[in-house]
């Protein structure tokens, strides 16, 4: 657990209502949290309510990661129903639960019922299905539908991450009908940008825009200012796939429907953003062999997690040391050949992580398909030969001067060549591969395209010393 001075977050300068929370760096004021933290040990109610209870969700979700456990359950406790359940949105999976476990059901049930239907989904998907269950029957009938239908897609898809809060109105309604309901009906969503035409089955017909509302007379009917909504996401579309429309489209908000076309929710962009931030952080966790980690962890979940691919890797190093193996004798014979075998395999993988990266992230964001792939596994492999090239006259020359042998320099320097061309064909090719399969390229490339320049660069290097040097 971090203290909770070394608590840091991306944010800009503090100005303004923040400059008392945050410090000139981003970083959350120790003045502050020990302000905080003294409110809570002394119960003094009254000082965190004025302190905390108007700060926006993600400064209280700040606050809650920086706080020890403790006093974060402390905190929760004590303010009581002016907490606002929407924070544990922007705080990691751990701390979330580990607050949620300490309240009451019929508490969670309360809050649930002023939350967006898709903030109040997020907070429940991780609990376990009996206090779920629980926690929904406590709830008016319609938002218990609502959540449910929800919470029955499958987690990341758009149906999981929709808001179920929306404005429709059917066709024969006039702009003037529209702008009234949306005056008088208190039951409407906070904000929205689109107002979703609907038959009486629910069917989506089309939307308008709230700009074009304005720009309308009160007198026209709906149905003939509407637009046909061309980007109407599927319920069980990935979060992924939907984020990819929105990015390409330019939206701010897209209906949700259902198999038969119904309309059963609204995608907004807020969501959007943090499905972006969600997957790039997962593809670049699962690059490294980590999975879905969060700083919050435990000592012992974090271990289990790193385990399997840290098993994987000691496999495939031992692939690697067998391949030294095999010119035992030559490293008997010329001992420096021991002192640069790091240096090939060391820039071998590092160029084929390069490669790999782009590849990855290229895939992720369907930049790279089977139209453009020859272009680029060309360039990749230039790029290789190149950089090869390069280093190979760098380390050739530092070796020779090194060992006073310019035989080794050569040797090295072919080595290089040869490791960093295959680096960048398994840099691109490996994800390409694995993609083709249907596996996660984030997860399994990076094992794999060290394992290959590992033993291609000791292979080479070795080999070529072995041959130069006529060692048996």
């Amino acid at each position: 657990m971090e203290s909770p001075d070394e608590h840091k977050t991306e944010r800009p300068a503090a100005e303004g209502a923040n400059a008392d929370i945050y410090g000139e760096d981003g970083v959350i004021r120790a003045s502050y949290l020990a302000h905080i933290g003294a409110a809570i040990a002394d119960r003094d109610t009254l000082t965190l309510k004025q302190d905390v209870g108007d700060l926006h969700q993600s400064e209280l979700g700040d606050l809650l990661e920086a706080l020890l456990p403790e006093q974060r359950r402390a905190l929760v406790g004590l303010l009581g129903s002016d907490f606002d359940f929407s924070s544990l949105t922007e705080v990691d999976e751990a701390i979330r639960m580990d607050i949620v476990d300490n309240l009451p059901n019929a508490q969670i049930a309360q809050a649930v019922q002023e939350l967006d239907s898709d903030d109040a989904v997020y907070i429940l998907e991780d609990l376990d299905q009996e206090d779920q269950d629980e926690i929904l029957s406590q709830l008016p009938f319609t938002e218990r539908i609502r959540l449910r239908r929800s919470l029955d897609y499958l987690e990341e898809t758009a149906g999981r991450r929709m808001q179920t809060e929306f404005v429709a109105v059917p066709p024969f309604w006039t702009i003037g009908q529209t702008i009234d309901y949306m005056r008088d009906d208190k039951n409407l969503p906070d904000r929205f940008s689109q107002i979703f035409v609907i038959d009486p089955t629910f069917k989506l017909l089309g939307a308008i825009d709230l700009d074009q509302i304005l720009r309308t007379r009160r007198a026209v009917k709906v149905e003939e200012v509407m637009h046909e909504t061309r980007h109407a996401i599927p319920a069980t579309m990935d979060q992924e796939e939907a984020a990819r429309e929105f990015e390409q489209y330019d939206l701010l908000s897209a209906a949700v429907v259902d198999e038969n076309e119904r309309l059963v929710g609204v995608l907004t962009i807020d969501d959007v953003v943090d499905v972006i931030q969600q997957e790039a952080e997962e593809d670049l966790l699962r690059m490294g062999g980590v999975g879905d980690e969060e700083l919050s962890d435990s000592v012992l979940s974090t271990s289990r997690s790193r385990v399997p691919w840290l098993l994987v890797n000691l496999v495939t190093a031992f692939l690697a040391a067998s391949v030294i193996g095999l010119f035992d004798n030559t490293i008997q014979h010329i001992v420096a050949l021991a002192v640069l075998m790091p240096i090939v395999a060391g820039m071998g993988g590092n160029a084929g992580s390069q490669t790999m990266t782009v590849t990855v992230r290229a895939l992720a964001t369907r930049d790279l398909d089977i139209y453009n792939s020859w272009r680029v596994i060309r360039r990749e492999v230039g790029v290789g030969f190149i950089n090869g090239a390069i280093f190979a006259v760098l380390i050739g020359i530092v070796a020779g001067l090194w060992f006073q042998d310019y035989n080794l320099g050569g040797i090295i320097a072919a080595a290089m060549i040869i490791n960093m061309f295959a680096a960048a064909l398994a840099g691109i090719l490996i994800p390409l591969t694995l993609d083709r399969f249907d596996i996660d390229p984030a997860v399994a490339s990076a094992v794999f395209v060290t394992t290959v320049t590992d033993v291609v660069g000791f292979f080479a290097f070795l080999g070529l010393a072995t041959w130069w040097f006529g060692v048996s």
